[in-house]
Formats: C-alpha cells, structure tokens, sequence
C-alpha cells in the first residue's frame, strides 16, 4: 500500500460511497444481476450484516473511497457454514491497477482467521478481469451455470470458483464472529 492507500473495515458511513460505486455495476453492467441499485440505508445494512460475521473492507485512496471487498453466507444451511461468497467492486477509474487483488490480500486472511474454510466466488459472464483476478489469487474453476440470468436484453452465464482458505480437513469448531 502507498501512503495516500489503505485498506480498513468499512463502517456504515462508507454506504454511500460503496453504493456510488456498486450502482455503476447495476446500471452499466451484468457483472451483477441486481437491476436497481440499492440505497444508500441498504447499503449501510449489508456493511453491518456482513461484518457481523464476515467482513467487508474499503480502500481509500487520498482518503476516498475507491473500492471495497466483501464476504457474506454462501448459503444458509448450516452444513455450508464454513464456506462463504466474496465479491469485489472498483470505482472504474481504479480498475487494472492492482487494488481488487490488494482488498482480497486483506480480505482472505481474515476469513482463514475466523475459521472459514472455502471462499466462492459467482462471477456472471462475461468478466474476464474478474475471472483472470480470481485466477491468479489460486481460485479453482468449479462450473459454470449457461445462461441463468437475464440483463439488458440478453442471457449470461455465471461461473463459479473456489479457494481452499485452510489445506486440513480436519472437522474444526465453526467460524467465530470478529472478536
């Protein structure tokens, strides 16, 4: 990280940027199949929910917000309670330059802290940085999903990938909400 970069826990006062930056996505975009993008009170809700158990970090560039990396349940039965879903979102104009791979550097290891086991990532198609960004922090292809989501006008797959967070298979206690 630069000086004038740095990666923190995000608050609820980071809604409106993340919001600002995750509309850019909904309206412009079929990197996310939500349609309307959400407000900025329901951004600050899901900051809230997933750093409940998970964590949802932002990084601030000369102290704006320019991005943010998040984990949240990757389904709600509990068998499934030691995976979870991480996602990315840049501000467009600081894309290619290194920060989605910086907030999953930050991201990652904390999940393997609290005890989570797998990290999924859902990416819709086409998105060949994300999928080249999940690549080359070791996540495994698992599936693709053909045409399950319908945004501006067309079909698009989804493609699904793993990163194995912890190498023992060891059943272990359930991941544990930040201390």
């Amino acid at each position: 990280m630069t000086q004038d970069r740095r990666i923190r826990l995000a608050t609820t006062e980071d809604a409106a940027a993340c919001a600002v930056i995750y509309a850019h996505y909904v309206r412009h975009t079929v990197i996310t199949f939500e349609t309307e993008p959400p407000s900025v009170a329901d951004m600050a809700v899901r900051i809230a929910t997933s750093n409940e158990r998970h964590a949802w970090l932002v990084l601030e560039e000369a102290g704006a917000v320019v991005g943010y990396a998040y984990a949240g349940p990757f389904k709600p039965r509990a068998a499934y309670q030691w995976s979870c879903e991480v996602s990315v979102y840049l501000h467009p104009e600081h894309r290619g330059a290194g920060a989605g791979r910086a907030l999953y550097d930050a991201l990652l290891p904390m999940l393997r802290e609290r005890g989570y086991r797998r990290a999924i990532a859902v990416v819709a198609q086409p998105n060949p940085a994300s999928n080249r960004l999940h690549e080359k922090l070791g996540f495994t292809h698992t599936g693709t999903q053909p045409r399950v989501g319908w945004k501006h006008g067309a079909w698009h797959d989804v493609a699904w990938s793993q990163l194995d967070l912890v190498q023992d298979e060891d059943l272990v206690a359930p991941p544990a909400p930040p201390a």
